[in-house]
């Protein structure tokens, strides 16, 4: 009875157990590298200052002060002044909620189109998935910018919510392509057969077995279509084709390309906006690279073996690593 009750009581417990949060929070540790971290942080400013715009700018942007004009960075002006005395840092900063707002509205509407065709046409079989891939073929081949081109001249002022809704159905191709692929492999899994076996109902083989494991790959579709957005809101505000009444980074350079900045070196009204594009490219892209490297078997083993060798002092660069070896008899005794 004894050795009966040692054994019952040596019994390992019950693993804890899979919840939906317990997927979740497994899958959204790809941001917890210092890469993501660090894209995180330079987004979440300008989110930041995007919603505290009106706070933040010390004057509105279309007050002009006459006594100002292409007047370079001073206490009264951070960063310069326009031709006509406006204040370029409350144009930089209130553009930035432009910026921000058609990034991310354009990254939603594409990623839950990409998700809702991707994952449906991977799942399913026979003319139905072939039905929406070749949807996506056709999209693939849209080209987003002169289709906004057309809109906006077909639309007098159009909002930015327009500009962002035709960048998200434009750019949703490509992440419905992977998450098909993926989708594919998915599906002959183990857990997937067993979830079909039990008779679940199709969203929520969807929605509880298959998105948080390709949580990675639409955190991904995510970061680049923002990314995508932004640059072409940029670029379609510097080529005047947004109303330049709308403040972004574009229109800025738009009106410093126009007044002459570039040619008479003012560089206060130019070069600012020109930063603020390349650090929120520089953010997503850290977040692409942290992604890419949780994904990635060998890319999250090289990173944790470099990490290894950094807290054990040993550089990582080395060719070869310097091994210790044990000291002789006559060390030991001297």
């Amino acid at each position: 009875m004894t050795a009966t009750a040692t054994i019952r009581m040596a019994r390992p417990t019950d693993p804890t157990p899979v919840t939906l949060r317990s997927r979740l929070g497994s899958a959204f540790a790809m941001f917890r590298n210092a890469k993501s971290i660090t894209g995180l942080a330079i987004l979440g400013f300008f989110v930041l200052v995007a919603i505290f715009a009106d706070v933040l700018a010390p004057y509105s942007p279309t007050k002009v002060d006459n006594t100002a004009r292409f007047q370079p960075p001073s206490a009264a002006h951070w960063l310069g002044t326009t031709h006509i005395g406006e204040d370029v840092l409350s144009q930089v900063i209130h553009g930035t909620r432009g910026v921000i707002v058609v990034g991310f509205l354009a990254a939603i509407i594409a990623t839950i189109i990409a998700i809702v065709v991707g994952v449906v046409s991977g799942y399913l079989r026979g003319w139905r998935s072939e039905s929406l891939s070749a949807l996506t073929n056709v999209f693939l081949v849209i080209p987003g910018l002169p289709l906004i081109i057309i809109v906006a001249s077909m639309v007098e002022d159009a909002p930015l919510v327009l500009i962002a809704a035709v960048l998200g159905l434009t750019g949703w191709a490509w992440g419905a392509r992977v998450l098909r692929a993926q989708t594919m492999s998915l599906r002959n899994r183990d857990f997937i057969q067993a979830a079909r076996a039990n008779g679940e109902p199709l969203s929520r083989i969807i929605a509880v077995e298959m998105l948080p494991n390709l949580m990675a790959l639409i955190a991904a579709s995510f970061v680049g279509t923002v990314t995508a957005a932004i640059l072409g809101l940029t670029t379609l505000s510097y080529i005047g084709v947004i109303p330049v009444d709308t403040y972004n980074w574009g229109t800025i350079l738009n009106w410093a390309s126009a007044q002459g900045a570039f040619r008479q070196n003012q560089w206060w009204w130019y070069l600012p906006p020109g930063l603020c594009i390349a650090a929120i490219g520089v953010a997503l892209s850290l977040i692409n690279f942290g992604i890419d490297e949780y994904v990635n078997p060998r890319l999250r083993s090289a990173g944790e073996r470099a990490r290894a060798m950094k807290k054990k002092g040993l550089d990582v660069n080395d060719a070869v690593t310097a091994v210790r070896t044990p000291a002789t008899s006559e060390e030991s005794t001297a």
